[in-house]
């Protein structure tokens, strides 16, 4: 019996130490589970979701891509947690990226044992920088003469093969490499950030570039054109040490912040991984054609391939009427009915060559559709309000019109019968337009010169005829004071020691 009275006791002791077993451990699962222990902000943050996901395109995440560009420098901690990540680089400083291989096996057969090219290229962020990219670069050439604004540095790359740099495109580098081997490119980024900012006083914020890189294979006639991959990011340049002393006052400030703003930003990687994208717009690639820009000679540019203002001969000054030497040319009008190499002709003639490529496809009826807002958008607040008057045909008005007549150049008519009966002559003077811009005596003389045919030197004076006849020396304060549109007939009288020639204004 005693054995028998043990057992239910026994039965209890398990049953209740099962009991409390599993509410300790209902009471784990509790706490672990707590808000306070895990936060999804962190879950979200972490490497193998931010990375990862941000490199896939949105419309597969399961979708590896064909190769990976790794970017040896640090993101910026100071970045929240849905925007793109930002790197800061020193000018000049070679920066190491990697070019990964990530095919499956069995995954694009046709470039095994073959190279592929990339292109890399330093573009703006901005929209609005980019609608004006070209002019943009042609300023900074014109400030930086001989330097170039991307460059490979050669020796401390692995891997590369045949690089090229365009001398007419300072924003580009290319070369080959074969994705199956280890292949790691060095550049170098010669612009600084703030170097393109509209007001320069100092202590303004730096415009962001990009770092893109498009892959391309080679088609059937042995031209890289097969378009396998783009990838780009978001970087600043900073002045030689910049980048370190703004990546430290980013951390800092990150560690200022309370643990809860901290969840709103991503944490600072040690490489920045290059996000797919589109391949650059810009480029356009002619079968049976050698790379853009690494001919023999550049010394000539097609129109609308965007060459530099500097390298596009001027056309000659149209030779203006004798009688209107001094009358300003208006530019040709620009017709709805021209094809897009006329409007391409019609940019060049009016000094726009640095929009040609922007424009490139306009026909004349699409560039006159174009309202102000628009043109001031795209080309800037100066260049488009010149762009916009010379497509509305607006011409400057002169500061000062006057009618000049030779006493030589009368001509008599024949005789007209009156209404009264009486029989009289007619005389009538062939005047001329003379417009003046600097308001001054020897700009008059000048343009009484050109409409004389004789050089500046021989008009020694000009004389307005006064009351009573007199002579008084035009000044640069008199013709100030002329009523535009004034009438004067010319006289002209031989100087006495000289060649030279003396005007009176009547």
């Amino acid at each position: 019996m005693a054995w028998a009275l043990k057992l239910p006791l026994a039965d209890e002791v398990i049953e209740s130490g099962l009991v409390q077993d599993f509410d300790a451990s209902l009471s784990g699962i509790g706490q672990e589970l707590g808000a306070g222990a895990y936060s999804m902000s962190d879950v979200l943050a972490l490497p193998i979701f931010k990375q990862e996901e941000s490199s896939l395109p949105p419309e597969s995440q399961d979708k590896l891509l064909p190769f990976q560009y790794v970017l040896c420098a640090a993101t910026s901690p100071a970045v929240k947690l849905h925007d793109e990540t930002l790197t800061y680089l020193n000018q000049g400083q070679s920066y190491e990226i990697r070019m990964l291989d990530n095919r499956k096996l069995g995954e694009l057969p046709e470039i095994n044992g073959k190279l592929v090219k990339s292109i890399f290229r330093v573009v703006f962020h901005d929209r609005r920088l980019q609608y004006t990219e070209h002019q943009q670069l042609e300023g900074w050439r014109w400030n930086r003469p001989g330097d170039r604004i991307l460059d490979i540095d050669i020796p401390m790359s692995v891997g590369i093969i045949d690089p090229r740099a365009n001398p007419t495109q300072l924003n580009t580098v290319e070369f080959l490499w074969d994705p199956s081997k280890r292949t790691s490119v060095f550049i170098q980024v010669h612009c600084i950030s703030t170097e393109f900012t509209l007001r320069k006083h100092g202590g303004e914020k730096g415009v962001p570039f990009r770092v893109q890189i498009d892959t391309f294979r080679e088609n059937e006639s042995g031209e890289y054109t097969e378009h396998l991959h783009s990838a780009s990011c978001q970087i600043k340049v900073f002045k030689p040490k910049g980048a370190d002393r703004k990546q430290k006052t980013d951390r800092e400030k990150m560690e200022k912040r309370t643990p809860h703003e901290k969840e709103k930003y991503q944490p600072s990687y040690e490489t920045t991984i290059l996000t797919e994208c589109s391949p650059w717009p810009e480029v356009t690639y002619v079968p049976n054609a050698p790379s853009p820009g690494f001919n023999s000679s550049h010394s000539s540019f097609s129109i609308g391939d965007g060459g530099s203002p500097s390298h596009q001969p001027d056309p000659p000054a149209p030779l203006a009427d004798p009688g209107h030497l001094a009358a300003p040319v208006s530019p040709q009008t620009l017709l709805p009915t021209w094809s897009p190499q006329e409007a391409q002709q019609w940019l060049h003639r009016n000094r726009f060559s640095t929009f040609s490529r922007l424009f490139r496809n306009f026909s004349g009826a699409d560039l006159l559709k174009l309202t102000r807002e628009d043109v001031i958008q795209i080309c800037g607040p100066a260049d488009g309000i010149r762009l916009f008057n010379a497509l509305k045909g607006r011409m400057v008005r002169p500061r000062l019109t006057i009618y000049v007549c030779q006493e030589s150049q009368q001509v008599r008519e024949p005789q007209h019968e009156h209404e009264d009966g009486d029989g009289g002559s007619g005389t009538f003077f062939v005047y001329h337009a003379v417009y003046l811009e600097e308001l001054t005596a020897a700009e008059l003389a000048e343009k009484l010169a050109q409409l004389f045919r004789v050089p500046a030197q021989h008009i020694q004076h000009i004389y307005k005829q006064g009351p009573t006849g007199i002579h008084v020396l035009v000044s640069d304060q008199m013709i100030q004071n002329f009523q535009d549109e004034s009438c004067f007939v010319l006289d002209t009288l031989k100087a006495e020691t000289n060649d030279s020639y003396h005007i009176i204004l009547k």
